[in-house]
């Protein structure tokens, strides 16, 4: 597999206007997208192709229950001439986690667990775990017990502390683990990435990551289910997102799009099939629940209109409207200051997975949003949020790495507009 492929895999696990025909529904306000609004759409897509940032692009907006916003423009698969369009399958990768959040908060709401409860608790393998505190004059890795447990709360928020494979000391041990590897089981997963230190103690840092398989694996563990079958009983299958799934079947695969890589030069090439298919042409015996998943738009948009219904969509109940209030709530306290590349994403915290934006941008350079608002992004640069304030979901698909967020900044500038300084009232 390439190997740049396979990094940033690890590294994430850390309309023209098409109206629904009930978009003629009177709204007591007016839409946030209107017909300024969607020109701007319109070409800043359009400009994502012709500036060649991309092959193909997708975006799909719902505002106030209604379809409000849909192109689709370029390729899935340029070599094969196939255009992108409204049916076409994608990689969503990490846009795989917040499907998992929903599945192990279904467990909270059931009372199996409290999110401040231990991860031992359940999985023994996390009991008495060590975390590593420097090197010795000789450059051996010196270990200390954890000053507390790791907590469920702590694998929602990814500060439990786990290392992966770019940590400059525990990086070889981790590799030589090979935890995630396709060919076992998440128990089997858990049972390698237990034996392993930590990183930091866990709840002082924020670090991407593993965690969010390590609760599919609790998922596993607490409900007696497998984890893909769990989320399909209770997620996909009664929000009808039946394209959602780890395995693309044979006769769906002329929809899957090609996955391209941008190369120094910005130029993008065509990822062979055999790489960039590798998860998703057949069933591993490993489910991450932090990728993996391919879905398409309406797909994709279903779980997003679930949320911002405040957990029912239609005649189906997900998820009880206090718990997806938890999950959009920032969980990371202001004594959590080491947090990665997530400042990267603005003025955000972190809720049940899933970033919360706590802060209108500070500058036209941040990206742009509003306050109250939950999203989470993929490998691929697919992008997904939900704006409670406007009644709003919109989901933007492309499959180009390494990772983008200009494209996100951009598509966001053109929904919301330009940035508007936040004047603050002085006092009289």
């Amino acid at each position: 597999m390439n190997k740049i492929i396979y990094a940033s895999l690890l590294t994430w696990f850390g309309w023209s206007a098409c109206q629904s025909p009930e978009s003629n529904k009177k709204f007591d306000s007016p839409l946030l997208v209107d017909q300024t609004v969607k020109a701007r759409m319109d070409s800043t897509l359009e400009g994502f192709i012709d500036s060649a940032e991309a092959v193909g692009v997708s975006a799909l907006v719902f505002e106030k229950g209604q379809e409000v916003y849909f192109k689709a423009i370029g390729f899935a698969d340029r070599e094969e001439n196939i255009p992108m369009d409204r049916n076409t399958i994608v990689r969503i990768f990490s846009m795989t986690k917040p499907v998992t959040g929903v599945a192990l908060m279904k467990l909270y709401e059931q009372g199996a667990f409290q999110l401040d409860d231990p991860l031992a608790k359940f999985a023994p393998e996390f009991s008495e775990m060590k975390v590593f505190a420097g090197v010795d004059a000789a450059g051996k890795i010196k270990l200390e017990p954890a000053k507390r447990p790791i907590t469920i709360r702590d694998l929602t928020r990814h500060t439990a502390g786990f290392a992966d494979e770019g940590h400059p000391q525990l990086g070889a041990m981790v590799k030589k683990a090979n935890v995630m590897d396709f060919q076992g089981t998440l128990t089997q997963m858990a049972q390698k990435l237990a034996k392993l230190p930590l990183m930091f103690h866990p709840g002082e840092q924020w670090a991407y990551g593993i965690s969010v398989d390590v609760q599919a694996f609790l998922v596993e563990r607490i409900s007696g289910q497998a984890f893909d079958r769990y989320i399909n009983e209770n997620i996909l299958a009664p929000l009808s997102m039946s394209a959602t799934r780890y395995v693309v079947p044979e006769t769906d695969m002329k929809r899957f799009a090609a996955l391209y890589q941008r190369n120094d030069s910005g130029q993008l090439t065509k990822v062979a099939p055999e790489q960039a298919n590798f998860l998703n042409n057949r069933e591993w015996p490993l489910k991450p629940g932090g990728f993996g998943l391919t879905s398409t738009l309406d797909d994709y948009m279903q779980f997003a209109r679930m949320l911002v219904n405040e957990g029912s969509l239609d005649s189906v109940t997900i998820l009880k409207e206090e718990t997806v209030k938890l999950m959009s709530t920032n969980h990371l306290s202001d004594s959590v200051t080491e947090r990665m590349w997530l400042p990267g994403k603005g003025q955000v915290g972190f809720g049940i997975d899933f970033a919360v934006r706590l802060r209108p941008p500070a500058s036209a350079e941040e990206n742009n949003g509003v306050v109250g608002e939950f999203f989470w992004d993929g490998a691929a640069s697919t992008l997904f949020w939900v704006d409670p304030k406007n009644e709003l979901t919109a989901v933007f698909f492309v499959q180009v790495m390494p990772f983008s967020g200009k494209l996100h900044k951009r598509f966001r500038d053109a929904l919301y507009g330009a940035y508007k300084p936040v004047v603050a009232l002085k006092e009289e």
